[in-house]
């Protein structure tokens, strides 16, 4: 039998002063990953599969295997990298996927054997039937797909042997149909939104509950692309009694109808890219539908339903200057944003941004091993790229002081309609601290 071996690198926890200060582990997995169930599942049954999530496991780089599978999950790709050097050099076969490296493929190519670009659905197969005929791949396989259909169940049992939360993923769609230009989605599925059918989402979930598991994770880039299928889908969800969160744009709060029925199907958790506090930052990012004026009474909207509401936010717009910077820590106080996360805005290699800059001579480099999130790579418009970078840990050290999280998770206005979910986001924003305190940026596996 042939043996096929997943690996999901960590990433290295990298110091404000730009070194790299060991491997990130956890010894429980917060969040696991939905591809390596997936593609477990489309195999064919003559190979046994290993998955290895680096974050809680060790890789034994002299074990057999016929082929290794690495995955790219942002700044984990220079671990990735590594990881393959490794095996590469033991004579191993190594492919490497996922949206990191569909967006650098070229600079992944100098290291590794086969990539695959974007949705794997046709790309996979086809490589595995290569490999097992001639032990021979193409050096690229990039077959976009149309739609969603007839997915398997993913082999979730790859995952409950190893330490993860309460949560198993479930993907509802992918794509988004907006543009912003430093948006990976946006570079990948240029527009396009796919929803895969209910019923089979609704497979899944029920999977999950046999499993024993009575929360699950909605993988979906952007599911308020499509109001009528979320309606649809929590339509079907809801007698089921699970909890659940996923990741939509914030004009959910526009919607009440259906931001009740999503509470009503048991959602309690979601994250929104609210990025920042400057109009003119994000209408140069071509995210100008996003209206800072109503981040406030939209993130009110939400948590007054019921919602835990996690922002993703970034600093280094074309806007912000060291005042919005001050002034973004004192609207998330104000707002009381239970879950907030920042980033440097990063020209990630691929997007419209990238490109952008590069014509405008605005980057500071091109070694992408240095496109962390946590530090400047970039010239901004109104800031210093040192001042950048330094306001961006200032911040970090500012929101998750112990007063900060105190005020806006326990002593939240919400906190007594919905005790849990703070009692969660408390522990959460102690688990982002931690990370803070050692000169690292928050993480979450």
């Amino acid at each position: 039998m042939s043996k096929l071996l997943f690996i999901q690198p960590t990433q290295y926890a990298i110091t404000k002063d730009g070194l790299k200060k060991g491997l990130c582990k956890q010894k429980i997995i917060h969040l696991p990953g939905l591809v390596f169930p997936l593609l477990a599942a489309m195999t064919p049954d003559n190979w046994d599969i290993e998955i290895k999530l680096e974050v809680v496991d060790n890789i034994d780089y002299d074990q057999e295997a016929d082929l290794i599978g690495i995955g790219s999950m942002g700044y984990a790709i220079y671990r990735g990298i590594e990881i393959a050097s490794e095996f590469i050099k033991r004579g191993k076969t190594v492919i490497m996927g996922g949206y990191m490296t569909s967006m650098a493929y070229k600079k992944v190519l100098e290291y590794v054997d086969s990539v695959i670009i974007g949705d794997a659905e046709i790309s996979y197969p086809l490589m595995l039937k290569e490999f097992e005929k001639t032990h021979k791949l193409q050096k690229i396989y990039n077959y976009p797909i149309n739609n969603l259909k007839k997915l398997p169940v993913p082999k979730y049992e790859l995952l409950i042997n190893k330490p993860i939360s309460n949560m198993l993923p479930v993907q509802a769609g992918r794509g988004c149909t907006h543009n912003c230009s430093f948006c990976s989605i946006a570079c990948l599925y240029k527009g396009k939104y796919l929803s895969r059918p209910i019923d089979e989402v609704m497979r899944d979930i029920n999977r999950i509950k046999e499993l024993g598991f009575n929360r699950f994770y909605l993988i979906d880039d952007n599911i308020v692309s499509n109001p009528k299928y979320l309606e649809d889908l929590c339509r079907e969800i809801e007698p089921l009694k699970m909890k659940w969160a996923t990741q939509c744009d914030i004009n959910l709060a526009r919607k009440p109808d259906l931001l009740e029925k999503v509470v009503r199907a048991g959602a309690y958790m979601m994250s929104f890219g609210i990025e920042g506090i400057s109009q003119e930052g994000l209408d140069k990012l071509n995210k100008s539908w996003l209206k800072v004026k109503d981040h406030e009474k939209l993130i009110n909207i939400l948590s007054n339903a019921g919602i835990l509401v996690s922002g993703e936010m970034m600093v280094g717009t074309d806007g912000d200057t060291e005042e919005t910077i001050r002034n973004t820590y004192e609207f998330l106080n104000k707002v009381k944003l239970p879950l907030p996360r920042f980033y440097i805005l990063t020209p990630t290699p691929g997007t419209k941004l990238f490109d952008e800059y590069k014509k405008a001579k605005r980057l500071l480099t091109e070694d992408f091993s240095e496109y962390s999130g946590s530090k400047c790579v970039f010239k901004p418009e109104n800031i210093t790229s040192d001042k950048l970078t330094e306001m961006y840990w200032w911040i970090n050290k500012k929101i998750f002081t112990l007063k900060s999280i105190l005020k806006r998770t326990i002593f939240n206005v919400n906190f007594l309609k919905h005790p849990l979910n703070y009692i969660f986001a408390f522990f959460v924003n102690l688990h982002y601290r931690k990370y803070i305190k050692k000169g690292v940026p928050a993480n979450i596996f």
